[in-house]
């Protein structure tokens, strides 16, 4: 009772905030609110004063067009923190925006979505950059987990389920039953990976260098991994020959070309941990099918190269951008249902007898 009365009174002095903390794009869900935030995860300093000239949108449209003192990065590397000062800006930053709505007298509870298989290293610093951001309670779930809850799999069930997220640094294939992750695999072949393949292709194919803005553009455009409608675009760089500017026209099936190797890395690990599932989990997995989420699943034509491959219907989400913010706030809403899905640290588990 006194918990329950306790809980209340946190409910109505703080906020609920769930935060995908995600490579390319950090998405924020207030209780009530629903998502308030989706800004890339970019922060712009100052390196004469230190200071943090922009954060989300702002700094992104400043990389590659910055004077030299002042850098856009992305403190967040393959989904965990490479820069932990630029991370806590981040976070804070996200945290005050989201607060300037609903503002409240005691700091927010905040579950935080971190890729699967991060170390207990990881996962106690982006619990710290949360907490010196100003969140009162910090509580971490694997984004896979998220995803699943937030696009409402039965997870608590003696059901097998499996999802594929699919982000901008990292994919996690994962495969669920009784509120924990059974099989995972964390894969560093995700947005960014694919738009490198982008970039290295055109300069050694055409000799012209191009940005990871053009390069993601020319994805979202005119990628599909599997052969369809032709569709092509102009795009523009440095020769490098010449130095100067030249245009060319780039096809879909040169991005198909371009991403097949990484394309295949997918597929290889998607089969890898359906290999090695139990086989009562797999049988599920079979009639329910694999549902793929995240920014990547956007790709053209992967849910179909994906179910021809394994001869496992495979589903796309709807609004698989949002699934795992979404999912945290469905863990805020129900944190006890939900609290044996979410990281136990080493030093919050309990005593040995």
């Amino acid at each position: 009772m006194f918990d329950n009365l306790k809980a209340k009174i946190y409910k109505r002095l703080s906020n609920d905030i769930g935060i995908d903390l995600g490579t390319a794009n950090t998405l924020v869900y207030v209780s009530g609110k629903g998502i308030i935030i989706n800004e890339p995860s970019v922060v712009a300093l100052n390196q004469k004063t230190g200071r943090v000239v922009a954060v989300g949108t702002q700094a992104k449209e400043m990389l590659g067009r910055t004077p030299p003192h002042i850098v856009a990065i992305r403190p967040l590397v393959d989904g965990v923190i490479f820069d932990f000062e630029v991370t806590e800006e981040m976070i804070a930053y996200l945290i005050k925006k989201a607060e300037e709505l609903s503002p409240k007298m005691l700091g927010p509870r905040v579950v935080v979505g971190v890729p699967s298989g991060v170390t207990n290293v990881e996962i106690r610093a982006v619990r710290d950059a949360t907490r010196n951001a100003g969140a009162r309670e910090v509580h971490i779930v694997e984004e896979p987990m998220a995803g699943a809850i937030g696009i409402r799999l039965p997870i608590n069930d003696p059901i097998g389920s499996m999802v594929i997220d699919i982000g901008g640094g990292t994919t996690d294939i994962a495969v669920i039953s009784l509120g924990g992750i059974v099989k995972s695999k964390n894969l560093r072949v995700a947005g960014d990976k694919l738009n490198n393949d982008i970039i290295s292709y055109i300069r050694s194919e055409f000799k012209i260098l191009i940005g990871e803005k053009t390069a993601e553009n020319i994805k979202i455009a005119i990628g599909n991994v599997v052969a369809g409608e032709h569709m092509e675009a102009p795009i523009k760089g440095r020769d490098l020959i010449t130095g100067l500017p030249r245009e060319v026209i780039l096809t879909d099936s040169d991005v198909r070309e371009a991403m097949a190797l990484s394309i295949e890395s997918l597929v290889d690990a998607t089969k890898e941990v359906l290999e090695t599932t139990p086989p009562e989990i797999l049988s599920d997995i079979m009639k329910r099918g694999i549902y793929l989420f995240g920014g990547g699943a956007l790709i053209k034509g992967l849910d179909v190269l994906l179910s021809d491959y394994l001869k496992i219907p495979v589903h796309f989400v709807d609004d698989p951008l949002t699934a795992v913010a979404r999912g945290t706030g469905v863990i805020l809403e129900n944190m006890e249902l939900y609290r044996d899905a979410l990281i136990q640290n080493e030093d919050e588990l309990p005593p040995k007898k």
